[in-house]
This record gives structure tokens, sequence and C-alpha cells, in this order.
């Protein structure tokens, strides 16, 4: 079975302690950022791991900004939440979602210069957050926000736009009824693809268009990349690391090869962070390491 190696993607410079952060990702423009919380402390989890907090609410953070060479800092004043998830928003916008206790409104936007926009609330449970470049938000939430009674977490996928109004979610269909959390999320400018478990179903979803589904070989797939007809999924039949290489019918995904996936020593990867997908690439991230991030390409 041929190996295929991820490729070092981003790295954030040894200046900044990789301990301190609180959340990181890979933008709609490929930029990877990292939000450092420079006066932390770390409490014990319950699963025995040790995580960064802030000392207090709210607090300043900066957010390290990595494009290619460049590297730029800026800083966000009175964060409100503790961040678990980032998202780049144009004009040089930021959505932070995180955690503070009951207090609903666990999302926070912030401008270009790091001030507080506005606070509000993007329901329980939220696995994922993800961005285009036209400023639409998409969140996926788990089997727990959808069956507690939140509506704003009453859906596995919705969106919302760059103000931070929820707009619509995406659960009542046909087939793709998302009853479960989604397998994997791939997000574009044009369109959403979704991999559906519960349905074991591939759904397309353009702004203003119905949904669009195809069957699907396999469920638990972790992460999915596309370019024009052709698919590649990651996880399903096989383990976490195995590569389904595929082709899109009018109904259907049809497996054209497997291959497995390695890190870029050649070691195989079993463990990762929910694999962010836009458009061909694929940018995973080891869970126990927050300095680096890699990256997968479907070739042209």
């Amino acid at each position: 079975m041929t190996k295929v190696a991820l490729r070092p993607y981003a790295l954030l410079p040894r200046q900044y302690d990789e301990r301190k952060v609180l959340a990181s990702t890979v933008d709609a423009w490929g930029r990877a950022l990292w939000l450092i919380c420079t006066d932390a402390r770390f409490p014990s989890e319950p699963w025995g791991g040790r995580s960064a907090q802030p000392l207090t609410l709210p607090f300043d953070a900066l957010l390290v900004t990595r494009d290619g060479d460049s590297v730029r800092e800026r800083t966000l004043h009175d964060v409100a939440v503790r961040p678990r998830d980032i998202e780049a928003l144009p004009r040089g916008g930021l959505v932070v979602h995180g955690f503070r206790g009951s207090d609903r409104r666990n999302g926070q936007l912030f401008d270009r210069d790091g001030r507080s926009r506005r606070r509000f609330a993007m329901g329980s449970h939220l696995i994922q957050l993800v961005a285009d470049r036209r400023a639409a938000l998409w969140t996926c939430h788990g089997e727990e926000g959808m069956y507690e009674g939140d509506p704003l977490g009453s859906d596995a996928l919705a969106r919302w736009d760059g103000a931070g109004n929820r707009l619509h979610g995406f659960r009542r269909s046909a087939r793709a009824r998302f009853l479960l959390e989604v397998d994997a999320l791939n997000v574009t400018d044009s369109q959403v693809l979704v991999a559906d478990q519960l349905d074991q179903a591939l759904v397309e979803q353009r702004i203003g268009e119905p949904q669009r589904i195809r069957s699907m070989p396999m469920r638990g797939i972790h992460g999915l990349a596309v370019r024009d007809r052709r698919l590649l999924l990651l996880g399903g039949s096989g383990g976490r690391g195995r590569l389904h290489h595929c082709r899109l019918t009018e109904d259907g995904v049809v497996i054209t090869g497997q291959g497995e996936l390695v890190w870029p020593n050649g070691d195989p990867v079993r463990r990762y962070s929910r694999p962010i997908g836009r458009g061909p690439h694929l940018y995973l991230r080891n869970p126990r390491f927050m300095r680096m991030w890699y990256v997968l390409s479907m070739p042209e």
C-alpha cells in the first residue's frame, strides 16, 4: 500500500511558549494562527493532562499569525472566554469560541485592532468552527448539543454571518438528517461538503441551492479534501491513517485507490486533532503539540 507523507506547513517560532497556546488554526487564506495566553496557569485535567488557561477573565491574549516566512503579532484585548477555537474573518476580524461557566455567550468577535466588538451565544457542544473568505462561519455541534434543548446547538451544521448572527442550520432533509455529529467537513468560498455518518452520505451544500446528496462507501471519515471530481477521504475502514482516493459520480462516491498516511519521518499517523478541510488541502496537527501544522494536498 502506498505511503503518503504529510508535509510540514507552519511552525510557531521558538520565541513563543508552545505550552501557553490556547487555540490554533489554519485560516481560509492559508495562514496559521496561534492564540497565546502570556499569563497562563496549568491546572490538572480530569484525564491526566495539563492545558493552559488564563489566570482571570477577561484577559489580553497574543495572536501570532504566520503567512509563509512572515510572522506578525497582534493583541486581543479583553478576551472574555477561555478560548478553544479561533477563526479569521475578512478585513482583519477574528472570532473566538470558548467557555465561561453558565454564561451562554461563548462567542466573541474582535476587530482588526484587537478590540472586542460583540459577545454572542454560539450554542453548546461546538466541536468545530470553520470560516470562508466571505465571512461565513460554519459550526459543527456534537450530539449533546442537539438533544439538550439548546436551539443554537440543535443542528449538526449551522451557518453564521461575520457579525455573529446565526442564519440557518442543516439537519432536516429527506436523507441527510444529521442526527449524529458530522464525520468531517470541507469548506470553500463556494461550497461546503459534509460526511454524514448516520446516513453514510456525502452532503454538498451551496448557498441558495438545494442539498446534493451522494452515497458514501463507508462511515467513520475524519477528514476530506476535494478537487474537481476527485475526493480524498481520511479514516473510515482501515483505521484513522487510511487514505481513500475516490471519484465523484452523479449520486455516489467510488473508491479508486488506497494509501496510508505517515508523518514526514515515516511514522504512521494514528492520532491527530480534528482535521481542517479547505478545498484540496487537509491541515492536521498532532494532538499533543500545538507548535506545528502539517498539510496533505491533492495534486492538480
